[in-house]
């Protein structure tokens, strides 16, 4: 995240040495430069951080609560319906102010996922929530593809730029936006955490332990609105940060559990943002990409190589007497076979059991690897 923040700041024209950017940003607008890195790379790069953090966070939140780890907003109606919600005054020639585009967005994102659930039987089954919503996404994108029919040139170009996820020509009325969502996201996520460590152990187990799986999956799904409509109303919709997020998360500590993984994958999702919005700016400078275009291109793959590294990872160390040998589990109790030694019972003492070798019908042969502290059989 440092070497992309540096980056993002110092590359580009005019290009700012490292040694130099303190003084720059002190300059302010004095300098042609100091405008530069502080009115441009300096807020686009802050939006880059919260946007990948609120995506990485969304992310997690939705594969834990639907435990499916292919649960991304992308498919579960949410970000389409947020783009949908943005684009749509737009193309009707709507004006509106840019304070009412977040609550537009949201209520787009939430109109998304809740045809998803509603569809789905209000999440009762995962794998249906997974698979509505996929179909959700297409129908609200087919939704878009019908508006971009009806916008003119100059309004087709910036939806189609805005629907690939772009953080060019962004300020810091654009930064300042997003902290009133963030102050209420925040607390939801601290008190989310730890019921998303409790779902994974299924719907059965949660109600046994006193959580409403029904009721948690809906929370999660408005948290997870609640922290992808702001960013969505800005920046358009960043694709596949909140499924390679998550995926880093996991792979660097595999043994942890969702209160854990959901700080990592804000950060996580922070340095896919930064880092994939460097090659945006500069690629094809002087034309800039779509950062979102960048993140898919990039994301995808990574996602998908981290799914298979993770799944062919060995399980936990064993013990010594694992390592030992390893032994043929019993599959049932042992039947009597005649001139057989029976077992030496286990209310006896280990050194008595064992003695000099012999049980109650003569000698016995110890299995091999056995110590004077483990039952005999």
């Amino acid at each position: 995240m440092a070497v992309a923040s540096g980056c993002a700041l110092t590359l580009g024209t005019p290009y700012v040495p490292p040694h130099r950017l303190v003084a720059t940003v002190l300059d302010g607008d004095t300098t042609l430069a100091g405008i530069v890195v502080t009115e441009l790379r300096l807020p686009r790069l802050l939006l880059a951080l919260v946007a990948g953090a609120c995506l990485g966070a969304a992310g997690l939140v939705l594969q834990e609560a639907l435990r499916n780890p292919l649960a991304v907003p992308e498919m579960l109606g949410v970000s389409s319906g947020a783009a949908l919600g943005v684009a749509a005054p737009l193309v009707l020639s709507l004006a509106l102010p840019a304070v009412v585009q977040p609550m537009l967005a949201i209520g787009g994102a939430a109109l998304g996922g809740g045809l998803t659930l509603l569809a789905a039987g209000l999440g009762r089954s995962p794998s249906a929530v997974l698979l509505t919503g996929a179909a959700v996404a297409a129908a609200l994108q087919a939704a878009l593809l019908v508006l971009m029919v009806m916008a003119d040139q100059l309004d087709l170009q910036l939806i189609y730029r805005y629907l690939l996820g772009s953080l060019s020509a962004r300020t810091w009325d654009d930064v300042a936006g997003l902290w009133p969502w963030l102050l209420v996201a925040a607390p939801a996520l601290v008190l989310c955490a730890p019921v998303l460590s409790v779902l994974r152990l299924g719907d059965e187990d949660a109600e046994a332990l006193g959580v409403r799986a029904q009721r948690a999956r809906l929370t999660a799904l408005a948290i997870a609105v609640v922290l992808i409509a702001p960013v969505t109303a800005v920046c358009g919709p960043v694709a596949w940060v909140g499924f390679l997020a998550p995926h880093l998360a996991r792979w660097f500590d595999p043994a942890a559990g969702a209160v854990r993984w959901l700080p990592w994958s804000a950060v996580w999702g922070a340095v896919v943002v930064v880092v994939a919005d460097v090659p945006a700016r500069l690629a094809l400078a002087p034309v800039e990409t779509p950062a979102g275009a960048w993140t898919a291109l990039l994301g995808v793959p990574a996602g998908v190589a981290l799914m298979r590294s993770g799944g062919r990872r060995r399980p936990a160390r064993r013990g010594p007497a694992d390592s030992a040998g390893a032994r043929e589990p019993l599959t049932g109790p042992r039947k009597a076979v005649p001139g057989a030694v029976e077992a030496v019972p286990r209310t006896r003492a280990p050194q008595q059991a064992l003695g000099d070798g012999r049980g109650p019908g003569g000698p016995t042969s110890l299995p091999l690897g056995t110590t004077g502290t483990e039952d005999v059989r």
